[in-house]
């Protein structure tokens, strides 16, 4: 039961500044305190050194507007709560024995309404026509341990805890996994920005140095073409002066020419004639041929500039990608069905069992086998080629640390395995229940991507790019890669991880 100092308490809070009494038609204005309608109105009228347009507050002395009153129905639902205390207080009641209409104690309960009736409310005509019985008869199969509905509630309360458990389970499980994704995104934003900032550094400075080179040869082209113009014209002007001097004598008598005719013909032919020959078989040349070597051996000087695009290409792809993962398989946890080879790299199914020791690492029931490194953490990705000519089935995927060995396994995520098993014409992801997937081609070479941290196991065809299929999971230790095969003939083999998918 409340206690009357507490009500008491209550009550002094909702008190109006004006009339000290509890509070009336409370209203606010602009300073945000609260009085009495009527008080508020009251003070309003009394003549005094404001105006009419300006008053100030009794409390804080805060100018407001006469017309600024603001209803405070908030405030008029607690002091009518506060006085439903008072009155039930006041009486020896307890607050939910009270009714909150009357305040009266409440004795009876109306079935049809599934209200807590008081005297006052029971006589009423609103539950005159309705089935009314005394509060203890109505509550008394309710009571804890007499109660059949009771204990539904309570069976349903622990399931909806569980529910409720989970979904939280679900939604921090996913917020880690969103943050993981975005430090990922980061990541990969900065390594880009690096790269693209090194690779533009790069193309400055080639720029710089095979402008400097065309700058070059370009200054030499010139040099060469002056140095023959001049060469050119000293020629032309040598032969233009004899072919004037033999034009004039040309016009000469036969008695003209008589005169020196033996001194210029001796003159011309020592001359012209050795002249004549070389000029015949060798022509001068603007262009050396050193420098026409310069010029055809200028595409030469972007070799390094394209080996530099490659090798930031081949990095940027490698760091924006999964790392390749550098697996074999462990002997120790193969079943004996499968034959491996020396390097440990290449598995095949037979009918006759292998002399192999039985340890508690090595599967007896299904014929699988592990690699020999697992993983905690980070990105990698590995390749698979099956060769399933003959028939037969392989499975692909990872395991658990802690996945049985012994026995019968039902490869699934329960049991701690993601893989997908590839068949002759049909591929299966080996969920909770098998799903059997359509795809466009077959897959013959599988690159498998593990995520630890985000927990995505992804599974491409890696000839035609086609994704095969994804599974969630949460990590939380070792995983290790998984093989598996069933039916003779049917093997597969590790295959290097250069030029690996990307699985942005």
């Amino acid at each position: 039961m409340a206690s009357a100092p507490s009500v008491t308490s209550l009550a002094d809070e909702v008190n109006c500044p004006i009339c000290q009494g509890t509070l009336r038609e409370p209203v606010t204005i602009d300073c945000g305190h609260n009085f009495c309608r009527g008080c508020l109105t009251r003070y309003c009228e009394i003549p005094g050194p404001e105006s009419e347009e300006s008053l100030s507050c009794p409390l804080c002395k805060e100018p407001f507007r006469p017309g600024s009153f603001r209803p405070n129905w908030q405030l008029a639902n607690v002091v009518e709560n506060i006085e439903r205390l008072q009155l039930a207080s006041t009486r020896g009641l307890e607050v939910e024995d009270a009714c909150p209409e009357h305040g009266e104690k409440i004795y009876f309960f109306c079935e049809e309404d599934e209200a807590q009736l008081c005297v006052v409310c029971r006589e009423t005509g609103q539950h005159g026509a309705h089935t009314v019985r005394f509060l203890e008869d109505a509550a008394g199969p309710y009571r804890v341990g007499e109660d059949p509905y009771r204990e539904q509630i309570q069976k349903c309360l622990v399931c909806l805890r569980k529910e409720r458990e989970e979904i939280q389970e679900t939604q921090s499980r996913e917020n880690k996994r969103i943050q993981v994704l975005l430090t990922q995104v980061a990541t990969k934003r900065q390594q880009v920005i690096s790269q693209f900032a090194h690779l533009s550094q790069f193309l400055q400075q080639q720029q710089t140095a095979l402008l400097a080179q065309l700058e070059g040869l370009d200054g030499d082209i010139l040099k060469q073409q002056e140095e023959f113009d001049s060469l050119a014209t000293g020629e032309i002007c040598r032969f233009s002066t004899l072919i004037e001097e033999l034009e004039e004598k040309n016009k000469r008598t036969a008695r003209g020419l008589l005169t020196d005719i033996r001194s210029t013909l001796i003159r011309l032919c020592h001359f012209c004639a050795p002249r004549c020959e070389t000029r015949k078989c060798r022509k001068p040349e603007a262009i050396s041929p050193e420098l026409g070597q310069r010029i055809r051996d200028f595409p030469q000087q972007a070799i390094p500039l394209r080996q530099e695009m490659k090798t930031f290409l081949e990095k940027l792809c490698f760091e924006l990608d999964y790392e390749p993962a550098h697996i074999s398989l462990d002997p120790q946890t193969s079943h004996p069905k499968l034959l491996l080879s020396e390097d440990h790299r290449r598995a095949r199914f037979s009918y006759k069992w292998q002399n192999s020791p039985d340890t508690p690492q090595r599967f007896d029931r299904v014929t699988c086998v592990l690699a020999q490194c697992g993983f905690t953490g980070g990105r990698h990705t590995w390749m698979v080629n099956v060769d399933l000519a003959h028939g037969g089935s392989c499975t692909v995927g990872v395991v658990r640390e802690d996945v049985r060995r012994k026995g019968e396994l039902r490869l699934r995520p329960e049991e701690g395995i993601w893989a997908v098993r590839l068949a002759w014409g049909f591929v299966s992801a080996l969920g909770s229940f098998p799903t059997r997937l359509a795809l466009e081609e077959q897959p013959r070479k599988v690159q498998v991507s593990l995520d630890y941290e985000v927990g995505w196991i992804t599974f491409v065809n890696a000839v035609t790019q086609e994704h095969i299929y994804t599974f969630t999971a949460s990590f939380t230790q070792k995983i290790f890669p998984l093989f598996g095969l069933w039916g003779r003939g049917s093997s597969f083999s590790l295959s290097c991880q250069e030029g690996a998918v990307s699985l942005l």
